[in-house]
């Protein structure tokens, strides 16, 4: 009797690996799966036509920021990366009202001159600017130390480049803040309205803070995921 039972080669194996992974990845899939350009217009149609935003914020730009940030609504569940998402156009809508506005209406210095090590450059201003309005001048040097732009002297290029700025708001939320984690560990959408505006939490701004929240909540409706606990500060 022929003895069937065949032994499985090396090159078999790994071949078997690889195209378990590339299943894995599928079911995974990516934050175009869901944030795709039709949410992201739906976004932009709430600003007018003269808002510089219009022309300014681009899908393609918004998906390469994202891209570029390993974990960026990628990170745990599906339900996770939906919340995460969610949660950064939401705040994303509130501080530029639905990619309206690139630069902050109420323009001042931002300069934390009590920071000897980031000394502001004379005429520059560091007012918001791009999707999450990064603010103050430290934080235009971090950005830039790890985007690889000046931001200490050139704070302008936020608001010129789409691709930098797109950049600096993912950089902000993986990598300057607790906002990835606090969603990605279930802390809720709470934990992202004070790292972002902390001052608006505990009756310092409701209204932008229901706002916030209303945003969302909606957006989570529109990816069919629910919103979790822990939404208002």
């Amino acid at each position: 009797m022929t003895n069937c039972l065949r032994v499985m080669t090396p090159s078999v194996m790994i071949l078997w690996f690889l195209l378990a992974f590339d299943v894995v990845s599928i079911c995974r899939g990516g934050v175009g799966d869901f944030a795709t350009q039709d949410f992201f217009n739906g976004i932009l149609s709430g600003a007018s036509d003269s808002c510089p935003g219009t022309t300014f914020y681009t899908y393609n730009n918004f998906m390469d920021a994202a891209t570029a940030f390993s974990g960026f609504g990628t990170t745990g569940t599906d339900v996770d990366h939906k919340r995460e998402i969610a949660a950064f156009f939401a705040n994303i809508a509130h501080e530029t009202s639905r990619l309206c506005y690139v630069e902050q209406t109420e323009k001042s210095d931002y300069c934390d001159s009590t920071n000897k090590k980031y000394q502001c450059a004379a005429g520059k201003q560091y007012y918001g600017r791009g999707p999450l309005q990064l603010t103050w001048n430290y934080n235009y040097v971090a950005a830039g130390d790890y985007l690889g732009f000046d931001g200490l002297n050139h704070p302008e290029i936020v608001a010129r480049n789409g691709s930098i700025s797109w950049k600096t708001a993912v950089w902000f939320w993986i990598k300057h803040s607790n906002c990835h984690s606090a969603i990605t560990s279930g802390q809720g959408f709470r934990a992202t309205i004070k790292a972002i505006s902390g001052d608006e939490c505990n009756g310092g701004d409701s209204n932008a803070v229901d706002e916030r929240v209303n945003y969302y909540t909606n957006y989570c409706n529109e990816f069919g995921v629910d919103p979790g606990n822990n939404l208002s500060c």
